[in-house]
This record gives C-alpha cells, structure tokens and sequence, in this order.
C-alpha cells in the first residue's frame, strides 16, 4: 500500500505545520472556537456560526499579512492547533503571532512550542522579519512560558485589560527579536528539544 502524500510546509519532531483545509479542517475549528475552555484564552467572545467559519476559511490566503497554518501532531497527523503570523508589516518587519491548541488533551505537552519555533524560523529565516509580537492573558502561564521557551521577553503590560471568568485581567505583551531567538533555533536543531 502506498503512503498517503501529504501536503506539508514545516516539518519538526512533533509536529508539521501545513496549509489549512476548509474540507477536512472546518469541523474541528468551529468546534475549538465555540469551546469555552479553549476561548477563555483568546479573545472570542461570541459563538461561532458554521457560516461564519466558512467565510473565515474562505478569506485565508488573500491577505499578504497573514499566514495562517495548521498544526498536526506527528507520527499520528491528529489536527490539533492552528498557528499563525498577523499583521505583518513588511516595512518595520514586525509581525504578531497567535495560537490554538484546540485538542486538550495535547495542552501542556510541548507541541506548541515546537509549532511556534517552526513559524519563528520562517518567519526570520524566510520572510526575513526582525520582531515577533505576542501577547498572552496574564491567567494563561502555559502560553507566557512557552513563548518565553521561545525567546520572547516580556515588554509591558496592558493593566485590566480582559474580563474573564467576572474578573479584569492584565494582557502581558511579548516580543522576540531574531537575534536572540537564533542560538535557541541552533540549540533546538541539535538536540531537537525546546530547552
């Protein structure tokens, strides 16, 4: 039996990262987007149509400011996440990157940070961008310690920023420069591990 062929545009030791696919994708985002638990970290706040999502999935790929990609988990290809570059901005060569890990039971297990190290080589090494932006709700310590794995650093703080849960929270704004990303991306592509 032949190997299925895939189509894939970042490969590391846990995931790939790849195009979206309205047809075999759109069911598992509309399901993260109207899940509670998983939106409690982003910012949605209304529910999600399935006509909405599809006009979503309809205007991937027509803006040169974004790119948006999914994250499979690899030997399995389990769609778990997707990944993205917002609001680029080729002139500053400044970007903002978000995230969705929508399978929970793959949270806290080291897949996100290999996704974002993958996109933050591509985003350097590629687009030749200089500064990734980020930014997390200061209640969400796995996201801010992942992208601290990453290289961000923290450059400030938007106080009472979100409500969540009945409470304001503060929204943490990240940045890595390549500079200081790079020894990570060299350490990681010896020992394959996100220190």
């Amino acid at each position: 039996m032949q190997e299925e062929k895939r189509v894939v545009f970042r490969t590391g030791k846990k995931v790939i990262l790849r195009p979206m696919r309205k047809s075999t994708d759109l069911e598992a985002c509309l399901r993260w987007i109207n899940d509670p638990e998983v939106t409690r970290f982003l910012v949605a706040r209304f529910p999600t149509t399935e006509t909405m999502e599809v006009e979503w999935f309809d205007s991937q790929g027509k803006s040169k400011n974004d790119v948006i990609l999914a994250i499979e988990t690899l030997p399995e290809h389990v769609l778990i996440g997707t990944m993205g570059l917002h609001r680029i901005s080729w002139e500053d060569g400044v970007a903002t990157t978000g995230a969705i890990i929508g399978e929970k039971e793959y949270w806290g297990k080291g897949y996100g940070k290999e996704a974002k190290m993958l996109l933050l080589d591509y985003a350097f090494n590629t687009l030749n961008l200089r500064k990734i932006c980020s930014s997390v709700k200061a209640f969400n310590g796995r996201s801010l310690s992942y992208n601290k794995r990453c290289g961000y650093q923290e450059e400030g703080r938007r106080v009472k920023q979100f409500f969540v849960d009945g409470e304001y929270h503060d929204e943490i704004l990240l940045a890595v420069f390549r500079e200081d990303w790079l020894p990570l991306w060299l350490e990681y592509q010896k020992t394959g591990e996100v220190r």
